[in-house]
């Protein structure tokens, strides 16, 4: 954390006033206070409407924070944030942090039953979104008062125009911080709420230790605010006093440009926004300087070795792939070398984490190479859904519901979640090893592999692949392409192709889409 400059051990009375406003006013506010009292005229943000200082975000919340106490929000209060990534999300966010109420992370891909069911599962009883989801937000009652924290065109009460006509002078300090939840992805069903209370700007040591975050730099941040991901580093990013680069939509040139425009150090986002990133081609990628990237941020699902390393080529030893769950929080990172010396691999724990494999019967798994159930646990874990319900617990530690083995060096790759095995004629097979191996074909871009009922075998592999634009490639080209890699029962016997790939707001793959 010294490294990082994080925590000037030079200045005690700074180490003191940063840890008081963690505490007092949690991750959030605390991290942006932080920022403040470290450079007040240091951008903090910028977003399509242009730049903010950390003093002006600072101003602006506490205009927004009075504004929500004179409507009613208080200590007590859930208030739910349905927003793109810009400037009044991170409003939303400071401001609830100063009234110590609780914020609830809405994702931007929710259906309106989703919605319904999440905002009353969780009490919501303010909520802020975009003018673009009203006709979602419509389906809740009318008791539920809700405000615009962006605007297309003139309609109801925005959060500009809260802030325009309210004091902001400093809000009195909430007794303690209100805490947040975040949201499972929901691909199998209803998102669960996970909450967090974070209270220590200690809990960034986890990233620090393996991730080179520096003061004072710029962080484009192409991954979603409501995600773990996007939030985990939004809020390490404010405390370090680095600038923070926003888009409401992910644009792969856009970021890239963003990139050139700000002199970014760091990148953040999930696997597919690198592939489409990587995708535009050397042509387009070279009109942009982006030799000031020293981390290439990856989290939020599995980054194939072939896309890891065809990052490492356009932007150099520049990769750091970070495994985790909404749950756990972070549990291992791979570093460049990490990666250079084993594609594919999710690494090791970080100062303050834990990862260890069990098998079936809850008995440790320590051989390299034997595959077992990955639990892990960290300062960051959570203590349990918001529905009273709990993930796995084996030795203090969580089970994240993957299935993954150990190298001979200690570093982590995951094999697939643990109900995603496919048990074919006997055999367990994960997914996830052959659709690696289908994505490094030069002519795939993508590919899922599921298993289907099968009279004679119990289940049979079927992958789903989109093809390069231009590819033309045969099942049976892909059949072979597996069965000179792999054992004989791990050959898909069947090979569908599609134009895309279903996916969750957060670049997760959604496989009961597929059938």
């Amino acid at each position: 954390m010294r490294q990082a400059g994080l925590v000037p051990l030079s200045r005690p009375d700074h180490v003191l006033g940063s840890m008081i406003a963690m505490r007092r006013l949690g991750p959030i506010a605390g991290a942006a206070r932080i920022a403040a009292t470290r450079d007040d005229a240091a951008i903090g943000l910028v977003d399509e409407r242009g730049n903010l200082t950390f003093a002006q975000l600072d101003r602006r919340s506490n205009a927004l924070a009075r504004a929500f106490a004179e409507r009613g929000v208080t200590a007590e209060s859930v208030v739910a944030l349905l927003a793109r990534d810009h400037r009044g999300a991170v409003e939303t966010m400071l401001a609830a942090s100063k009234l110590g109420a609780r914020l609830l992370l809405m994702n931007t891909g929710f259906a309106r039953p989703q919605l319904v069911d999440v905002a009353e599962r969780e009490g919501v009883t303010v909520f802020v979104h975009d003018q673009e989801f009203t006709p979602l937000v419509d389906a809740l009652p009318g008791s539920v008062p809700s405000y615009l924290a962006w605007v297309d065109e003139p309609a109801g009460e925005s959060l500009e125009d809260l802030i325009a006509n309210t004091d902001d002078r400093a809000v009195p300090l909430p007794r303690q911080p209100g805490g947040m939840v975040l949201l499972t992805s929901g691909t199998t069903g209803t998102p669960k709420g996970a909450p967090r209370q974070v209270r220590s700007p200690l809990a960034a040591a986890q990233f620090l230790d393996r991730i080179p975050l520096r003061t004072g730099e710029a962080t484009v941040l192409a991954a979603p605010l409501f995600h773990a991901t996007g939030f985990s580093q939004f809020i390490i990013s404010f405390a370090l006093g680095s600038r923070v680069v926003l888009r409401r939509r992910f644009d792969p040139e856009a970021t890239l440009a963003a990139i050139a425009e700000h002199r970014a150090t760091a990148l953040v986002l999930v696997p597919t926004m690198l592939q489409r990133v990587l995708d535009l081609g050397d042509d387009v990628i070279s009109r942009y300087d982006t030799t000031s990237l020293r981390i290439v941020f990856t989290a939020g699902s599995a980054l194939s070795p072939e896309l890891g390393n065809r990052a490492t080529r356009v932007f150099g030893d520049v990769v750091h792939n970070l495994y985790g769950s909404t749950e756990v929080s972070v549990a291992s990172v791979a570093t460049p070398q990490d990666w250079r010396e084993a594609p594919g691999t999710v690494g090791k724990p970080p100062v303050g984490c834990k990862v260890a494999l069990y098998d079936a019967d809850g008995k440790p798994v320590t051989a390299p190479e034997v595959t077992g159930r990955v639990f892990a646990g960290s300062g960051l874990a959570f203590g349990g859904y918001t529905d009273g319900r709990h993930k796995e617990v084996i030795g203090g530690l969580l089970s994240t519901g993957d299935v993954g083995h150990f190298d001979a060096a200690g570093r982590l790759f995951i094999d697939g979640r643990d109900d995603d095995m496919i048990v074919s004629g006997g055999e367990n097979v994960f997914p996830g090893e052959i659709e690696n191996l289908l994505v490094a074909h030069p002519g795939v871009v993508e590919a899922a592999v599921l298993g289907v009922a099968d009279a004679e075998f119990g289940q049979r592999l079927k992958a789903y692949v989109v093809l390069a634009p231009g590819a033309s490639v045969s099942a049976e080209e892909l059949r072979e392409h597996v069965r000179a890699n792999l054992a004989r029962f791990k050959v898909p016997r069947e090979v569908v192709f599609l134009a895309e790939l279903p996916r969750n707001a957060t670049g997760k793959l959604v496989r009961k889409e597929l059938g």
